[in-house]
């Protein structure tokens, strides 16, 4: 069966990978319900995705259910005007997983140490997280070449 251009250069695989049908790590990751994942199309031979156009391309989704050689997935679909909730079963290799939440995750655990600690101590502490403060006041060295007022030009009326 002969696949389309647009699709073949979607599913292209990186510079020297192209040989191996999949990661050994890939099925051996640990998939939960309702872990945010990112769909993408694995371009190997043997379990190229069809189905998985340009809709569901780059999307995000949430894992609804494992399956024996593949999960279930809901991803948003642009019908006409309306955004869809689709429920969609892939094979682990067209899916990975998002970083997106990683660093939220890890801000909550840092938390929890810190809540734990002062409950110990018996002290207040900050945990929302805080903007960047203004930089202190400093000299700006010229290094002797002279300092260059900058400001609009005047506009002309040219008739």
């Amino acid at each position: 069966m002969e696949v389309p251009p647009e699709i073949k250069n979607r599913v292209a695989r990186p510079a020297r990978s192209s040989c191996r049908l999949s990661s050994l790590s890939r099925p051996l990751r640990l998939i939960r319900q309702d872990d945010q994942h990112k769909g993408k199309e694995a371009g190997h031979p043997l379990h190229v995705l069809q189905a998985f156009q340009k809709t569901w391309s780059c999307s995000f989704g949430h894992i609804h259910v494992n399956l024996q050689h593949a999960v279930g997935i809901i991803v948003n679909k642009q019908v006409k005007g309306k955004i869809l909730a689709k429920r969609i079963n892939v094979r682990i290799e067209h899916i990975k997983h998002s970083k997106s939440r990683d660093s939220f995750l890890k801000r909550v655990k840092e938390n929890d140490q810190k809540k734990k600690e002062a409950k110990e101590k018996g002290t207040w502490v900050q945990l929302k997280r805080q903007p960047a403060p203004p930089r202190e006041a400093h000299f700006v060295r010229t290094n002797g070449k002279e300092p260059e007022l900058l400001e609009p030009i005047p506009y002309e009326f040219m008739a």
